[in-house]
């Protein structure tokens, strides 16, 4: 892996790696991971069964997600460009006595080119908004799913009410993320990211809206996507030579 990584943002990386030690804190800036975290496993096991698949999660980060699913009983690899939240994936693995996970600092293009079609399953979950180039991020995640295999993301919609909810609300005014966690430039409206589905030969099946509520404190998926949403696609079969 070379020093320098053309499709990561170096003061995103620096940024989570300043938070790395307070990711498996339930009570941290990660909270709402921890929260959601639940819902998004079983909306993914909703559409395909993990047990037993080969999983690779893009942007790990300290590992909440790749460690449930690693405890559905898949085999999972997490990548990540953030050095030290992945060794706090590594000592959480070693801690809670998890089977079945790996983690890895690497590219997501660098791993394409590596280990083509090598997947039954790819998530890649809040990590768009916070790369300069997610096209890359998706075609890289085409190819390394297997044909017919599942490729989840998570993002955030652009538009003025993701801007008041997701950024002004959730960063500022609730303070359940740290000031400039995202930039609006930056978030991505749903036909974009389907678009850039379609153009690495990925068909999106379903679509989800990822609401919630600050006087409950409760989440829960629905159909409205304007603000943080999730696609299930698959790769086709046919790409199977691309």
């Amino acid at each position: 892996m070379t020093a320098t990584h053309p499709n990561a943002d170096p003061a995103e990386l620096a940024k989570f790696s300043e938070l790395a030690h307070r990711w498996w804190d339930a009570d941290s800036e990660f909270r709402p991971l921890h929260e959601i975290n639940p819902l998004r496993l079983e909306w993914i096991e909703g559409q395909v069964s993990l047990a037993g698949k080969r999983v690779l999660d893009v942007g790990c980060g300290g590992g909440i997600l790749s460690d449930a699913m690693a405890r559905r009983g898949a085999d999972v690899l997490g990548i990540d460009l953030a050095g030290k939240a992945l060794k706090v994936a590594q000592l959480h693995t070693l801690d809670a006595g998890t089977q079945g996970v790996r983690y890895r600092e690497v590219a997501v293009e660098a791993l394409a080119e590596e280990a083509p079609g090598s997947f039954d399953v790819v998530t890649c979950m809040e990590m768009l908004e916070h790369v300069p180039k997610p096209a890359s991020v998706v075609q890289a995640c085409a190819k390394l799913v297997k044909p017919g295999g599942w490729v989840f993301f998570s993002t955030i919609n652009r538009n003025a009410k993701a801007f008041m909810l997701a950024i002004v609300g959730a960063e500022y005014v609730l303070n359940m993320l740290p000031r400039g966690t995202h930039e609006y430039a930056k978030l991505i409206r749903p036909a974009e990211l389907a678009a850039h589905c379609r153009a690495a030969s990925l068909t999106v099946d379903h679509s989800r809206g990822l609401q919630y509520n600050p006087l409950t404190r409760r989440y829960w998926l629905d159909d409205d996507v304007s603000v943080n949403y999730m696609l299930a696609t698959r790769r086709a079969v046919e790409a199977a030579g691309a």
